[in-house]
């Protein structure tokens, strides 16, 4: 199997999957996508933007989500490492506020994935940091949303090692507790997650 999951967290709503990797003489070949075997694994959403990202070393960026529509994110390190968090950002989720979190390289050539109600961020761990990651909607900067990293309400522990390198934008980004008394947060309202889980890894129909 070219693609095995490796860690599940949120009651496998959130995935760690380690693609294999075929090395030899030249360098190595990997696939890092395919539609059935993903399926195969439980992950049949639909894909349908590509991003890449280069990071210096200290860069935080996040932690990010849209809900319209609805962005499920797929995330690796190509070039560099990376400490990639997923938090959960549903009201009313028995998790809210949770986080988890992966040391992603270019070698280890692990990916996460996780569905819209999770905002994502990261901290580049390397001086040349490169991230991409596979988006289930089209960007919509009308619908999308970042909370603080530093929100004492999640209280991610991030590895930095010097001074946080942060947009103007996720310098005022806004707390948990804002997102949850926001009107589009219902969007993410946890009994509609689950019961739009029967493919437990799609991302819910934006109304």
């Amino acid at each position: 199997m070219p693609f095995q999951i490796v860690q599940e967290f949120f009651d496998g709503e959130v995935l760690v999957i380690q693609p294999k990797v075929f090395p030899d003489h030249r360098g190595f070949f990997m696939e890092l996508y395919r539609t059935d075997l993903f399926a195969q694994m439980g992950l049949s959403a639909t894909f349908v933007q590509d991003n890449r990202s280069r990071s210096h070393r200290n860069v935080i960026r996040g932690l990010h989500f849209q809900w319209d529509p609805p962005m499920g994110k797929l995330m690796w390190v190509s070039r560099g490492k990376a400490f990639l968090v997923a938090v959960d950002i549903r009201p009313d989720s028995p998790t809210a506020g949770k986080w988890v979190a992966i040391h992603a390289s270019e070698d280890n050539h692990l990916m996460m994935w996780a569905p819209p109600w999770f905002a994502r961020g990261f901290l580049a761990l390397a001086d040349i940091t490169e991230v991409q990651y596979k988006c289930t909607a089209i960007y919509n900067p009308q619908g999308e949303g970042s909370i603080r990293w530093n929100d004492p309400a999640i209280g991610i522990d991030w590895p930095l090692n010097g001074t946080p390198i942060l947009s103007e934008k996720d310098q005022n980004a806004m707390t948990l507790a804002e997102w949850f008394a926001h009107p589009a947060a219902q969007t993410f309202a946890y009994a509609r997650t689950r019961t739009t889980s029967t493919q437990p890894h799609e991302p819910p129909t934006a109304s």
